[in-house]
């Protein structure tokens, strides 16, 4: 089974996700960013949701995951909890 790890960023509207693509893109640290702005129990840790496998997270997260680049930012992504930037940090 493949295994991936990723952190993320999760905020309300796709506006303010764009917006804190732009910053991350412009040279601020996700992990700042992360913990300054997610509505995830996760910005502690800087948006890091630690590993796990296919199915353990919801579909359209599930599909960018597995499929991007590792290390490259992705988004927005729409789920049912809202918008995420996100960034696959390994897969096995």
């Amino acid at each position: 089974m493949t295994i991936a790890s990723a952190r993320h960023i999760l905020v309300d509207t796709e506006e303010e996700c764009i917006a804190l693509k732009t910053r991350i893109d412009g040279g601020e640290d996700f992990g700042d960013v992360a913990r300054s702005h997610s509505n995830c129990p996760s910005k502690a840790q800087g948006g890091d949701l630690g590993q796990f496998g296919p199915g353990m997270m919801v579909k359209e997260f599930d599909e960018v995951v597995f499929k991007a680049d590792v290390n490259t930012l992705q988004g927005p992504v729409k789920t049912q909890f809202g918008y995420h930037l996100l960034e696959v940090t390994s897969r096995d």
